[in-house]
């Protein structure tokens, strides 16, 4: 297991340090996208943990909240 580990980090330390310069140009339009989708990463991050927080602290809380049904006629 360790002989694994030790190659891996072998190549990936040889991986970052044999790469060349791209000479790329990365637009604004390009770098807004990437700060969008940043930004709706975290939103969503924090959606899913707030749902799950309210599952949990509902789960342990002592009373219990009652579920209504709205029936509305004709539908």
């Amino acid at each position: 297991m360790k002989k694994i580990i030790l190659f891996l980090n072998l190549v990936l330390l040889v991986g970052i340090f044999a790469q060349s310069s791209a000479y790329a140009y990365i637009d604004p339009g390009t770098g807004s996208m990437l700060l969008s989708a940043l930004v709706a990463a975290i939103a969503a991050a924090g959606a899913t943990i707030l749902m799950y927080w309210s599952k949990v602290k509902s789960f342990f809380s002592k009373k219990k909240k009652m579920v209504s049904i709205l029936i509305i006629d004709g539908f």
